[in-house]
């Protein structure tokens, strides 16, 4: 059967979703994708977008990659889902032992899939749960892991992910984290990053007990805080106290995963080795998937049934993400990602010097992201000069989303395939924004 091509305008159908799709739902921009190929919609008007945003850090290997293509051509042919529970399938199997060679860790590890990046680090707690015998969770302030219940709990963000939605979880708790850019101007690092590790020590003192906690859930980068980079200290004191504690280390590297920040994995920045990793995002270059991976003494203690989802591990997205894991050794995006960060360091430290109101520019490879002031001297939060950029933005051209607790961070999660050309058109209309 052959698909008709529809004669609706955009009005249309920004009308028709206006009308049938909640308006919980947000959108940054609203006109109507037609085609995409690497950094580039079309809409349905012909009009031309850069996309900075990567379907929020979901296409590392951008848009329509023509090898994920071909690989999810072919797997469409043979099948769509046995589910994976009925009957077994390769792409499943063979993926989950890519998982284990490639994330960090050299002991045995085992994988686990499901659909999204929440349902990844809630089945992370269960597992976690199910091997220590604990039910407390510790997630971090400023951190993001989701709209589910459970993940609504470790959530900081409370508009718009959290209000008018409880009761939550119980046993959710949030230590605190360092963000360097907002420590008292009287500290050197080091004494500031000495007492976030106390502050973290001390919370399970004051707020749950250590032998009650089945796991802490760390972002070794904070995506949706407004990409906060924790320093190795830190991350490592994290660490070495869950091991003290007995508690399962788990790095959330969802949106940071895959090449985003100039490794690999984000939490081979920190030497140090997580006891189980939850990705999703650009695993399968935009179709839903999600994974657990980590050590299989912890990953291999639920029993048959007790894990899973009638759609987990999809056929079709396992053979995107075998590509995808192809395409970024064969294109060298861990290596791109830092060099596409270091020219958006460049343009943004040029702007910043036109511009008063960019206070702190911070990346991890090609994480990167500009925080918004008032002035340089109080970093007051300016969440309308933020608001204001990321407008004009989708208004003409460029697909480009904020970020940050008090919403006055930009942040930059264009593919890693972007080419010159594209990178050159998108960072000529930022500059127009900013201006």
């Amino acid at each position: 059967m052959k698909m008709t091509t529809s004669f609706l305008t955009t009005k249309d159908l920004q009308e028709k979703r206006k009308k049938y799709v909640p308006k919980g739902v947000s959108n940054g921009n609203l006109n109507i994708a037609q085609k995409a190929t690497g950094a580039t919609i079309i809409d349905i008007d012909g009009n031309e977008w850069i996309d900075f945003a990567g379907a929020i850090g979901t296409l590392n290997v951008g848009h329509s990659h023509p090898k994920v293509t071909a690989s999810v051509k072919e797997q469409v042919e043979r099948f769509l889902h046995p589910g994976f529970n009925v009957m077994m399938y390769e792409g499943y199997i063979t993926l989950a032992e890519k998982l284990c060679q490639i994330t960090p860790g050299d002991f045995d590890k085992q994988t686990i899939f499901f659909n999204s990046g929440a349902e990844a680090v809630e089945n992370a707690i269960k597992i976690s749960r199910r091997y220590t015998g604990r039910q407390a969770v510790v997630s971090f302030v400023r951190g993001y892991h989701g709209r589910t219940n459970l993940t609504m709990g470790m959530t900081s963000k409370v508009k718009p992910y959290k209000f008018g939605f409880g009761p939550f979880a119980p046993e959710i708790y949030q230590a605190p984290f360092p963000y360097m850019y907002h420590k008292p101007s009287e500290m050197t690092d080091e004494a500031y990053i000495d007492m976030k590790i106390e502050e973290f020590k001390d919370f399970f003192l004051a707020t749950v007990a250590p032998e009650t906690v089945a796991c802490v859930v760390m972002e070794p980068v904070q995506g949706e805080g407004g990409f906060i980079i924790p320093p190795k200290k830190f991350v490592q004191a994290v660490s070495e106290f869950c091991k003290e504690h007995g508690i399962v280390f788990v790095a959330d590297e969802i949106q940071t995963g895959f090449g985003r920040t100039g490794k690999l994995f984000a939490i081979d920045h920190y030497d140090v080795t997580p006891d189980l990793i939850t990705v999703s995002k650009s695993l399968a270059a935009g179709l839903p998937l999600s994974g657990v991976v980590g050590r299989t003494e912890i990953l291999n203690v639920a029993d048959p049934g007790e894990l899973g989802g009638t759609y987990a591990g999809s056929p079709v997205a396992c053979a995107a993400a075998l590509a995808v894991i192809d395409i970024m050794e064969e294109e060298n995006l861990v290596e791109k990602s830092e060099i596409l960060g270091q020219k958006f360091e460049v343009k943004l430290k040029e702007l910043a010097e036109k511009h008063d109101y960019i206070g702190d520019i911070r990346r991890l490879g090609a994480m990167v992201a500009v925080e918004m002031v008032e002035d340089r001297a109080s970093k007051e939060p300016n969440k309308t000069k933020a608001a204001e950029i990321v407008k004009y933005a989708n208004k003409n051209g460029l697909l480009l989303l904020s970020a940050g607790l008090k919403s006055n961070v930009v942040r930059f999660l264009a593919p890693l395939v972007i080419t010159d050309e594209e990178l050159s058109k998108g960072l000529a209309i930022l500059e127009k924004a900013f201006e």
